[in-house]
């Protein structure tokens, strides 16, 4: 699963369709441009609830997930743990990955 996730943003990345960093995503958010949010499970705590409520009110999607290190360096933008998907195919398919993971992970006893 974690394979997949990193081979879409990898290929979100090389295509153009990936944003990194609190203001770029911050911006587009508010520009209707991002169609994924991915926030890092160990950003601050401030930056997660801003995210997250703006997200919210523009009705944008997002998940919580990995480390910034792990996904910074997926990306190629070391030190960033926010990142935004703009195209609507890759953003569909991280989501699918995302959750299938968040969900085999509930199952586990």
């Amino acid at each position: 699963m974690r394979q997949k996730i990193e081979s879409y943003l990898g290929l979100a990345r090389k295509a153009g369709k990936l944003l990194a960093g609190y203001n770029k995503c911050l911006d587009a958010i508010e520009r209707g441009k991002i169609k994924l949010l991915i926030i890092s499970e160990d950003v601050s705590e401030n930056s997660m609830k801003k995210m997250i409520k703006l997200a919210e009110s523009k009705k944008t999607k997002y998940r919580i997930y990995g480390q910034s290190e792990e996904t910074g360096h997926i990306t190629g933008n070391p030190g960033r743990g926010i990142f935004g998907i703009t195209d609507n195919n890759f953003a569909e398919a991280v989501i699918k990955e995302i959750d299938q993971k968040e969900f085999e992970k509930k199952e586990v006893f």
